[in-house]
């Protein structure tokens, strides 16, 4: 007949391990980004809210009227509320 190993009951861990599964540990979490190629594809699936120009390198966004909307290759459209709950900042010149 085998014999059983007895586990030892380590707190720190399972409580470590329960935190890391419950997403205790880290209360901050993204929103789904949703990013599309065309300006008129964001705009439906937002109609509510306002279509930006999201830079992806530099971790900003620009608004319609802004100089760098729609500018660059790094860049792609967005909801500008899926785009602050995923992290990006609101660029205030335009020119950053």
């Amino acid at each position: 007949m085998p014999t059983l190993k007895r586990t030892i009951f380590r707190p720190t861990i399972a409580a470590s391990a329960l935190l890391l599964c419950s997403g205790l540990a880290n209360p901050a979490y993204a929103l789904p980004l949703s990013l599309f190629r065309y300006e008129d594809l964001a705009q439906l699936h937002c109609p509510n809210d306002k279509v930006i120009w999201l830079d992806l390198r530099k971790g900003r966004y620009y608004a319609k009227g802004q100089k760098l909307y729609a500018r660059g290759l790094d860049g792609t459209y967005a909801c500008q509320e899926e785009a602050r709950g995923s992290g990006y900042r609101r660029s205030l010149t335009g020119r950053r």
